[in-house]
């Protein structure tokens, strides 16, 4: 994928434990990996590509990333599933969102279009 000038190229999460990472945006999401050593790995799979930092503790501000869903339900259950734990749940005109903690402590979100 060719870069964009000013535009989002990548995203980097922190993690402690990169295989426990690894094994719930896996299963969760489908995100695909490529080792770089014993502390950081790259994703694929997710939109943007991106890595986790391993050895770190995830520290949360006000940046949120927030992922689409076409059926925002399944994906709520793998989630909760792959170990994840639902925050927030909203609903805004012309859609509805859940936050969500991973194992490793980062917040995201997962949202879907209103049904018309």
């Amino acid at each position: 994928m060719a870069q964009k000038n000013n535009h989002i190229d990548y995203v980097e999460l922190a993690a402690e434990d990169l295989s426990v990472a690894k094994a719930f945006y896996n299963a969760a999401f489908g995100w695909e990996f490529q080792d770089w050593g014993e502390t950081y790995v790259s994703f694929t799979g997710a939109g943007l590509d991106g890595g986790i930092r391993g050895g770190e503790k995830p520290v949360n501000g006000s940046t949120l990333v927030i992922l689409y869903a076409d059926d925002i339900e399944a994906s709520e259950k793998r989630v909760v599933d792959a170990g994840g734990e639902i925050t927030e749940r909203h609903e805004f005109p012309g859609g509805r969102r859940f936050h969500f903690r991973d194992p490793s402590g980062n917040l995201l979100a997962v949202w879907t279009k209103a049904e018309e």
